[in-house]
């Protein structure tokens, strides 16, 4: 009996070393899922209003980040931060919806602002697929780079269409070898999700940051948020199942964060906490479970993250770090950035450290409200009528009136609302000289290009993507060859053009 034991046990202990052996060689997948539009408003992370059991579930699983901030507060330049590991400023991609030769069916002809990224500089999904990896975008109408990239050299895979639309078949992750791993991103439309959410959340209950005006339009707004949310969580739950049920998830990574905070002004595009702030979780083999950290961590911080986890070597030129290495040195501080979004040209830069954060406002001859995409919303015209009739108390008027302080610093510990700007506080004046020199030091050593106005073949396009909408300064220059165009336009471009203008 002894010696059967023995021999038993022996087997047993070949089988389990064969068994690590095998998944030592498996490579691991990695899936980014991929908010659009998202502010961290889950169950997960402390908030009240709704239950978000999907997320919540994932967050447990693995590592729930607190102080996870995107590279910029809209999505064309974060995106095209977060799939390089560079920031938007070090590649030219710091402009909005930039390097189109065509929008909305209409050429830009020839001289439009092409970025043509360093040979140095190779996007993610190009790494993962030359050490054999299958590569695909679900929901791949969300890519939104503001650089010259070709779709069959990223993707074996991509899915035109915008949002993720479900995983009923597994098309995401069924098209490669057998065997073969995959790193994936799957859009989904999050604070984008329109009339697709029920109504759920009550208007009333929701809660009001004291930067708005408490009126029914700010609160369909955030409560419409959330609504947004619960289909998201949803959305989430699918694709952990599909994962289960393709017998996938034991082995693959999950990132999930968002690209910006929501709609709502002084979010999106902005470098507020609820702009830029976002949600990040991470989930699976070797990620410890139930895990908090509140550490800083940069959008541009995924790329080299995802590659460790697979096991590839990281590109020596990334300057985002490795957040999940276990020996990592945590960051002293990190930057986003704000440059021109669509028409409406602005620049803006913030430090983050782990107590304040600091921002420099650059052109202080214009207001944070400047004309944008977002004045024909009922909301925006309501608040502009609001602030004309002088019915905005003095914490609204922060951002909605007519001034914009040259620099800012808040104490994110005692002031979460960003309300109480501290830069003239004779008591703050060294924390602010050390953020004006992390920022110099940041800019000098990026070489940030956003520090100069855009070229002219940027601007010009700018003028022939919005037309009269640019009525920023920084256009005067080329107005002139913005009209030359226009008038060599074919008769059925112009009325075409107008059309849509009405």
């Amino acid at each position: 009996m002894h010696h059967i034991a023995r021999i038993t046990f022996a087997l047993m202990t070949w089988l389990a070393i064969a068994a690590m052996a095998e998944a030592a060689d498996e490579k691991r997948n990695v899936l980014w899922i991929y908010l659009e539009d998202v502010s961290g408003w889950f169950s997960c992370y402390g908030d009240q209003v709704i239950k978000t059991p999907h997320l919540d579930a994932l967050a447990l699983s693995g590592i729930r980040f607190d102080r996870f901030y995107t590279p910029a507060g809209v999505c064309s330049a974060t995106r095209s931060a977060v799939i390089t590991g560079m920031m938007q400023t070090s590649i030219g991609a710091h402009h909005h919806r930039s390097c189109r030769s065509s929008f909305r069916r209409q050429s830009l002809g020839p001289d439009y602002d092409r970025n043509v990224l360093p040979e140095s500089v190779v996007p993610l999904p190009v790494l993962f697929r030359q050490a054999g990896y299958y590569t695909f975008n679900e929901g791949g109408g969300k890519d939104d780079f503001n650089f010259e990239w070709d779709p069959d050299a990223f993707y074996d895979h991509r899915d035109g269409a915008w949002n993720f639309k479900g995983a009923e078949n597994g098309s995401e992750w069924s098209g490669r070898r057998e065997g073969q791993p995959f790193f994936d991103q799957i859009q989904v439309s999050g604070g984008k999700s329109g009339k697709r959410v029920t109504k759920v959340v009550d208007r009333d209950t929701v809660p009001v940051p004291p930067y708005y005006p408490d009126i029914p339009l700010v609160r369909e707004e955030i409560a419409h948020h959330y609504d947004c949310l619960l289909y998201t969580d949803a959305m989430v739950g699918e694709i952990v199942a599909a994962l289960k049920r393709d017998g996938l998830y034991e082995n693959t990574v999950i990132f999930l964060f968002s690209d910006h905070g929501y709609k709502l002004h002084r979010h999106k595009q902005y470098l507020y906490e609820g702009g830029i702030r976002m949600p990040c979780m991470v989930a699976g083999p070797d990620i410890p479970a139930r895990k908090v950290r509140s550490d800083l961590v940069s959008g541009i911080d995924l790329a080299p993250a995802s590659l460790a986890v697979a096991g590839l070597p990281i590109p020596g030129n990334m300057e985002g770090v490795d957040f999940l290495k276990k020996d990592r040195e945590p960051r002293a501080y990190l930057v986003a950035a704000r440059d021109r979004c669509d028409f409406t040209y602005e620049r803006i830069r913030t430090v983050v450290t782990p107590r304040f954060k600091y921002l420099k406002n650059y052109l202080t001859d214009r207001p944070f409200m400047n004309p944008s995409y977002k004045d024909p919303w009922p909301v925006s015209q309501e608040m502009r009528r609001m602030m004309a009739a002088g019915e905005m108390n003095e914490t609204q008027l922060l951002f909605f009136g007519d001034e914009k302080p040259a620099e800012e610093l808040y104490d994110l510990a005692n002031d979460p609302h960003e309300i109480r700007n501290l830069a003239r506080d004779p008591k703050f004046q060294k924390v602010l000289a050390q953020h004006r020199d992390l920022l110099s030091g940041w800019i000098e050593e990026t070489e940030d290009q956003g520090q100069v106005v855009e070229s002219d073949a940027g601007l010009l396009a700018a003028l022939k993507r919005w037309g009269e909408k640019c009525v920023n300064p920084e256009y005067d220059r080329v107005r002139p060859a913005y009209e030359a165009w226009k008038a060599a336009q074919p008769a059925k471009g112009r009325a075409e053009r107008n059309k849509r203008k009405r």
